[in-house]
């Protein structure tokens, strides 16, 4: 017998692992149907009950589901008992219990015989319809690990019989189709008769019995979701549904403030387009008087948001004065801001033992002690309780309940979640707790957003609000400000979701997520009035929680930490007052102390320096700061840490030098110290620090150590979308084709999507000025214009574009704090790091308090550091990089000659032009340079040039300019300049001065109006020329604007100086120390060797006895490639062979297996030394032995590695040998195989394998003749297509990868990876150039590829349009029509002549030859034509001519 059952239930259980005991996991079963058949199929009873609910209600969504109400089960249901009474005896007949996915029925059935005290009687064997062996008869994919997936039984009963059946979620009717399947199923012989318990011939007989396949019985289903909605309809009529016109707003709410307190903005990462500020205001142009912000799980907005709040209502107090001023009626109003947050309320936020996201419950602070409240729920959030989203538990909440307002939250809220998935009772139960949690504070939230499901659980929330005496508050849960907006913010959510927007809303497969209507913007106070019209008690609410709100500003002064200061130094009267006179004298202290080992004796003028600096610190109260900074650069330099001269402004101070927190003397190159701390006006010191990018790290370890890991976070930052990702994200999904998202997101110039389509198209001309860009927007704005997808799509990415897409770290920002950070700030996790991070951003950290600090990794300091070890390694001297001297004439003579590949800040193209040009001499010039090179001051770089040369005149608008203007031959280079003339000329202040400085590089004109008339009245009056000087007000103005900060020129100047005073004097430790920082980036590598070999250094491979983990210099000066560049050796078999190597140089590759620890150093290790050449230093042996496969199927270098481990367990059994040393026994080595060496291009494809470059030569080498002499092209010019737009070129290239490909019309196109000596590049073929040319895209192919750079037809931007491809080995013989061999008379004697008469025996040909005979010395060069002499010019004849010295070039 076969008893087939199903079950409909009220949910889901919490735990599908828990025990049928746990009665509060599992649901309650309302509805059980069953079928009892005979072994042959035949009917023997059929079943179905639904179960009157005790003690529980039938939660909405599971009636969502399957139709079965409360009201329903309780009319027409029977006794749980007797229905489990039936159901044991018809298991008593039965053999097999069947069902699809049966093991959720058979615990919940079992449950509920728990539940009435008896033991289950669901103990027997099961057949199931949703197994594996089904999955394989419907074979739909996306299951597991590649399997298909299990079939639900609609998709079952489809295959079996190819039909639907309708009524799913109705147990009778998913019993009858169970039934149907498994019957079938027996018949077509998909159960063993192991399984069925049958002996041999039972399938034969039951198929006779059921010949054709299994038909329904055709019994009758109620259609249980028609029923519940006639009894819920019949129950409106007798209670009588209260009326209300639409749109109407009652009389007591028309003079009712509304205010929204439930709005997400763009913080709650891609699931809301509302920006902050426009928030704010929009909530002010509908007058409400305040506005809440609740993102989700985050307070990261929550600043942004009071500050925005905050400046709209000043701009209204402004607005108000001048009304009454004018005595005119102002009636706009202040907008109080409720900072809040939608926490994520768990069970427990320390289980994380399964997903449990919590209930989503909206939380506003009352006030600034509910704000400092909010603040450590939502760092706990985040560092106690993230675990797929930030969470918190009701635990937490009690601990931090005061002053903070709770409202019920959404449909995803405990209280309507449960209503909805569990029942009323423990809803009710919920609510209970949160009243008693939070008493009058807490409110049930109401939303109305045109939906069913909605309504349903308002209307029990609203009668379980009156029976509890809990007060209702109408909101909106806004994720968008207007209605329209709705599109685009879909779209944003298939962004987040990775989905199409054509793909149907809801849930399960084949549907995304997305809100069912448009009615998520804020709305007005009408229309929230005229929805609430029937609940004017939810509106009147409002005006309550308002009245418990205050608004507390949330900037404040920058708050310290305290220094620890020696006692001699510490103030009594600090304790009393807060002051700050221990650490001003503690200051004064260390720089008098360090001023005197700085400049020995401390001069009248130098004293007044340092008084100035200190008494400006003291007045800015910020005297920590600078003790702060000044320990950590100091603990810096104990541990080893290289610490940069300084940066910025910071150089321009005299203390910050004495004190050892820079470098630079900023007395000897006229520094400023009001450039950083203006005098006239209090601000944060800001000083940033660069340390060596590998101690970085550690520093900021011993800051967190001495001020405490709760006091030390990172600084968070907001990814936002760009206007060409924007593009892109909308066309995903959005469907639009990748080749028209592509062309779109490329025609994007500097500026944004909005300001493209919006502006005018006069100011998109006027602000580009750039004409290819100006092409480009103007083609944008047509697509826009349009009505086709692509039209939609720019608008759809105009709207997202600038949403938040992740959160990111500060490269560099730490934030220090006087006590524990969630004080001050909330918290959230730093990816990849054990630190915390803010969740305030950089743009409002000092705003908020925050102390911040940048620690700069910077390599060029790791990169110095390692050149000098290096030199100390090869050469044992000891260099300090801070002493070097200032007038070395190899470091000026590089700078010279523009030798700056690998010099910090002056290794570009430009940079190197301008330098040859320059021809610096003094120190100055490299510091004007550096400030001068960039847009804008770069246009005087060749006056400066011819000015330094003598072939400009050196003028000055007035005499007393030449004091400051001569250094810079009489241009105004630096911002410096600009303030020491202003207090010169026109007696202005240090302060003033600053403020001008200030003024002009914002281009303020307010300001600049108010100083220009100071200037030349104060000037004017000490005699000088108006003309003069109108003319220096003008020319400041215009280059003001640009002018650079010589505190920082001077800072990296000095390091770019070092630097160059490396590469000249110790060219070999230099370069060994930039390819090694270079070692992860592959192409710089090979960028860098090239320089090595310009600069006639040599660039070994690997070597097993030399090589280090990085790059190092032999004693022979060469520079050796490092071991950590070998992909597949890994860090600990290199420390195992530099390790070993320390005993000895390993003497073969059998020593070598010998010595080394084979466990660490495995075979691939070996494969990959190998591959990298890096054992070519043993004799007699070449690569291609090490991978010979002998009779044995095994590698020689297995035979090499099994010898190793002979060796060592002989070597351990004579020494644990009763008779010691004397049993040893040596052994054989393995012979070495014989066989051919490896081709060229293989041994070289194997080198790149493994390293990523070609080391011992280039494939393209074999064909270097033809490409010197014919090509005129590099791949490198197809990556900077402007430079060399309307050029025909050659270009030599190798084939290293080929996808044949076809687009979504059908047409096949190509995309070809090549390479030449410097880069690769990506080269589509499409149509005919793929017809012509697909038979070269093979890899390994050499190939030449003719073609122009150029804007083809009916495209709008600048492209490589290749014309022709061919075989890299035709081009000598098809193009040289000549042989030119260069011999200079010295070498010319009768040996030669015989020797090259036989070399050009050996290789006749039809190529002529001229001979071209120089002298040096005589400058004569004389050109001899042969008449009868003919050679094939092959790379055999090159090669020969190199041994004799002749030069050969091909014509």
């Amino acid at each position: 017998m076969f008893l087939i059952f199903d079950t409909e239930t009220t949910g889901l259980p919490r735990n599908y692992n828990a025990p049928i005991t746990d009665i509060s996991n599992w649901p309650r079963v309302v509805q059980l149907a069953w079928q009892l058949h005979d072994e042959y199929g035949q009917l023997i009873e059929h079943k179905d009950f639904l179960i009157r609910p005790k003690g529980f209600n039938i939660p909405i969504e599971a009636e969502g589901i399957h139709g079965i109400s409360t009201e329903l089960a309780s009319i027409g249901g029977d006794e749980l008992e007797d229905v489990l009474a039936l159901f044991k005896k018809a298991l008593q007949k039965t053999k097999f219990i069947v069902g699809h996915n049966l093991k959720f029925d058979i615990n919940v059935v079992g449950c509920e015989f728990s539940r009435i005290g008896e033991e289950t009687p669901l103990i027997h064997p099961i057949l199931d319809t949703c197994t594996e062996k089904t999955a394989e008869l419907c074979r739909l994919p996306g299951g597991p690990y590649g399997k298909f997936k299990l079939p639900t039984l609609f998709q079952l009963h489809d295959f079996l019989f190819n039909e639907p059946f309708s009524e799913a979620h109705n147990a009778t009717a998913d019993v009858e189709a169970t039934t149907r399947c498994f019957l079938e199923l027996i018949r077509k012989g998909d159960y063993s008769l192991e399984q069925l318990s049958q002996g041999s011939g039972f399938i034969e007989e039951y198929r006779k019995i059921n010949p054709s396949p299994i038909q329904s019985i055709e019994l009758k289903h109620l259609n249980l979701k028609l029923e519940s909605t006639k009894l819920r309809e019949a129950k409106k009529v007798v209670l009588g549904d209260k009326k209300v016109a639409k749109n109407e707003i009652p009389n007591e709410l028309k003079d009712s403030p509304f205010a929204h307190l439930h709005n997400h903005s763009k913080f709650t990462i891609l699931q809301s387009t509302s920006e902050v500020q426009k928030l704010v205001e929009k909530a002010a142009a509908l007058n409400m008087p305040a506005v809440a912000l609740t993102d989700t799980g985050n307070m990261m907005a929550a600043f942004h948001f009071e500050k925005a709040a905050n400046k709209y209502n000043l701009l209204i107090n402004e607005e108000r004065e001048q009304a009454k001023k004018d005595g005119v009626p102002f009636e706009k109003n202040e907008i109080l801001p409720i900072i809040g947050c939608e926490f994520n309320v768990c069970a427990d936020l320390n289980d994380k033992s399964q997903k449990d996201n919590g209930y989503q419950v909206v939380f506003l602070a009352k006030n600034k002690a509910g704000y400092q409240n909010l603040i450590k729920l939502a760092s706990l959030a985040y560092t106690k309780g993230m675990y797929y989203v930030p969470r918190i538990d009701k635990k937490l909440i009690e601990e931090y309940k005061s002053d903070i307002i709770v409202l019920s939250g959404n449909l995803y809220g405990e209280i309507p979640n449960l209503i909805l998935n569990v029942g009323e009772n423990q809803a009710e139960e919920a609510l209970i707790w949160w009243k008693n949690t939070f008493k009058e504070d807490f409110y049930i939230e109401l939303s109305r957003h045109n939906l069913e499901i909605e309504n349903r659980v308002n209307t029990t929330l609203v009668e379980l609000a009156h029976k509890h005496e809990v007060k209702i508050v109408a909101t909106n849960n806004t994720f968008y400000l207007s209605q329209h907006d709705a599109q685009a913010h879909d779209v944003l959510l298939c962004v987040k979701d990775n989905e199409l927007v054509e793909t149907p809303k809801g849930r399960g497969r084949g549907f995304r997520y997305g809100l069912e209507n448009d009615q998520y913007y804020f709305k007005s106070s009408d229309e929230m009035k005229a929805l609430f019209s029937d609940l004017p008690e939810a509106i009147i609410t409002i005006s309550e929680i308002l009245s418990k709100c205050k608004h507390y500003p949330l900037a404040r002064e920058v708050l310290l930490p305290a220094f620890d200061i020696p006692a001699e130094f510490i103030s009594q009267e600090d304790a009393n007052d807060s002051g700050k006179r221990g650490e001003n004298n503690y200051l004064k202290h260390l720089t008098l102390k360090g001023a005197e080992k700085r400049y020995g004796e401390i001069s009248e003028e130098l004293l007044e320096r340092i008084e100035f600096e200190l008494a400006t610190i003291e007045k800015t109260n910020y005297p920590g700061y600078f003790l702060i900074v000044q320990d950590f650069c100091q603990a810096a330099r104990e541990m080893g840490v290289s610490v940069g001269p300084g940066r910025g402004s910071a150089a321009g101070s005299v203390v910050a030098y004495c004190t050892g927190i820079t470098n630079i003397d900023p007395i000897k190159y006229d520094l400023l110290f009001e450039r950083f701390l203006n005098p006239d006006r209090v601000s944060m010191p800001d000083i940033d620090i660069d340390f060596d990018d590998e101690g970085r790290g550690r520093v900021i370890d011993y800051v967190i150590q001495k001020y405490g890991a709760n006091q030390v976070a990172q600084i968070i930052t907001f990814g936002t979308m760009a206007a060409k990702s924007a593009i892109r994200d909308a066309a995903r999904v959005m469907n639009l084709p990748l080749p028209e998202a592509d062309r779109l997101s490329k025609l994007v110039p500097d500026l944004s999507l909005k300001n493209i389509l919006s502006w005018e198209e006069v100011a998109v001309i006027d602000h580009l000025k750039n004409q290819e860009a100006i092409i480009n927007a103007k083609e944008l704005r047509r697509v826009a214009q349009g009505s086709n997808l692509a039209a939609q799509v720019l608008q759809k990415a105009m709207e997202i574009e600038g949403s938040l897409r992740n959160t990111g770290i500060h490269a560099c920002g730490i934030i220090i704090t006087p006590d524990d950070l969630t004080n001050f700030v909330p918290v959230a996790l730093a990816k990849d790091s054990d630190m915390v991070c803010t969740q305030y951003d950089n743009s409002v950290a000092e705003d908020a308090g925050l102390l911040k600090m940048d620690f700069l990794g910077l390599k060029t300091l790791t990169l110095i550091k390692d050149a000098v070890k290096l030199v100390k390694a090869t050469q044992g001297i000891d260099l300090d990089p801070d002493l070097f001297p200032i007038e070395d004439e190899k470091t000026y003579s590089l700078f010279q000659k523009g030798e700056t590949i690998g010099i910090f800040q002056y290794e570009s193209t430009g940079m190197q032009k301008h330098l040859k040009e320059l021809k610096p001499t003094v120190f100055a010039d490299l510091i004007a340079m550096n400030a001068l090179y960039r847009p804008g001051p770069m246009e005087y770089i060749p006056s400066y040039c011819k000015r330094k040369h003598g072939e400009e005149t050196i003028s000055y608008d007035l005499e007393e300019c030449e004091e400051y203007l001569k250094e810079t031959y009489g241009i105004t280079v630096y911002q410096e300049q600009v303030m020491l003339l202003s207090q010169k000329i026109a007696d202005f202040s240090k302060g003033e001065a600053d403020t001008l400085r200030k003024a002009m590089g914002k281009k303020d004109r307010k300001v600049l109006n108010k100083m220009k008339p100071l200037f030349i009245e104060r000037a004017g009056a000490k005699g000088l020329k108006i003309e003069a000087l109108e003319k220096i007000w003008k020319d400041w103005e215009a280059f003001a604007a640009y002018a650079f900060n010589k505190s920082h020129s001077t800072c990296y100047a000095w390091i770019a100086y070092q630097t160059a005073y490396l590469k000249a004097n110790y060219p070999a430790e230099y370069m060994s120390s930039v390819l090694s920082n270079n070692m992860s980036d592959i192409k710089q590598v090979t960028f860098f060797m090239e320089e090595c070999r310009r600069m006639g250094l040599e660039v070994l491979g690997p070597d097993i006895n030399e090589s280090t983990y990085t790059f190092s210099v032999n004693k022979t000066g060469a520079i050796r490639f490092g071991l950590g560049a070998i992909k597949g050796l890994g860090s600990s078999a290199i420390e195992a062979i530099i390790e070993v190597r320390e005993t000895g140089l390993f003497q073969s590759i059998f020593d070598m297996t010998k010595r080394i620890n084979l466990r660490v150093c495995t075979k691939k290790s070996f494969e990959s030394l190998a591959y990298a050449g890096a054992l070519d230093s043993f004799k007699n042996v070449h690569r291609a032995q090490y991978f010979y496969v002998d009779g044995n199927n095994r590698s020689f270098l297995d035979n090499a590695m099994k010898y190793g481990l002979n060796f060592k367990e002989n070597q351990s059994s004579s020494q644990e040998s009763l008779f010691g040393v004397g049993s040893e026994v040596s052994m054989p080595e393995p012979n070495l195989p014989q066989c051919n060496e490896w081709p060229n291009i293989f041994q070289l494809n194997k080198e790149k394998e493994v390293i990523g470059i070609f080391i011992s030569g280039h494939p393209l080498d074999d064909f270097k003749p033809e490409i010197d002499a014919f090509c005129n092209g590099t791949l490198a010019m197809l990556s900077d297509l402007q430079s060399y737009k309307g050029r025909d070129i050659m270009l030599p290239a190798i084939v290293t990868l080929s996808e044949h490909r076809f687009t979504k019309n059908g047409d096949g196109f190509g995309v070809l990876t090549i390479e030449d000596y410097q880069d690769s590049f990506r080269l589509n073929l499409f149509k005919e150039n793929y017809l012509r040319f697909k038979h070269f895209m093979v890899a390994g192919t050499f190939i030449l590829i003719k073609g122009r750079i150029e804007v083809p037809r009916y495209r709008t931007q600048l492209e490589f349009t290749p014309h022709s491809i061919e075989l890299l080995q035709d081009l000598r013989e098809k193009n040289t029509k000549q042989l030119q061999l260069k011999i200079s008379t010295r070498l010319v004697n009768e040996d030669l002549i015989k020797r090259l008469n036989q070399l050009f025996t050996d290789h006749q040909g039809s190529c002529p030859i001229q001979f071209t005979v120089f002298d040096t010395i005589e400058g004569i060069e004389i050109n001899l034509p042969s008449k009868s002499v003919r050679v094939n010019p092959s790379n055999e004849l090159f090669k020969e001519l190199a041994k004799l010295d002749v030069k050969q070039k091909l014509n």
